[in-house]
């Protein structure tokens, strides 16, 4: 699947509807193709945190105008699974990140900023 419209249009084709009423969770989706505009941008919601995320933002049901209800968590299985084949974990992208050395420099900051950490 591509745009946010053809993923509307199977919400509408499924539940019924009109597009305009799933636009905004596909949408919110795919938000982060602002940051990058390639299939990488999917790490960030596209799986089943993603999810329950979509459901905590825009609430467990979308009442149409039609009077029917349909669970956001369906919609948002219905798009990750349009555009994966499945609904991964979070911990399934993490496992396909490579890492790199500038990942794991933190430095401790606790003798810096806690009055109270053992001087060294």
């Amino acid at each position: 699947m591509g745009h946010c419209y053809h993923h509307a249009l199977s919400s509408v084709r499924k539940w019924g509807g009109t597009p305009e009423e799933y636009l905004p969770l596909h949408q919110w989706f795919d938000e982060s193709k602002a940051i990058t505009a390639d299939f990488r941008h999917r790490a960030l919601r596209h799986h089943a945190e993603g999810i329950f995320m979509l459901e905590r933002f825009f609430g467990p049901t979308l009442t149409l105008g039609t009077g029917r209800v349909v669970p956001v968590r369906l919609i948002g299985e219905q798009h990750v699974v349009e555009d994966l084949g499945f609904v991964p974990s979070f911990a399934d992208w993490v496992r396909a990140i490579r890492p790199e050395p500038w990942m794991g420099r933190a430095q401790p900051i606790h003798k810096l900023v806690d009055p109270f950490a053992a001087a060294a």
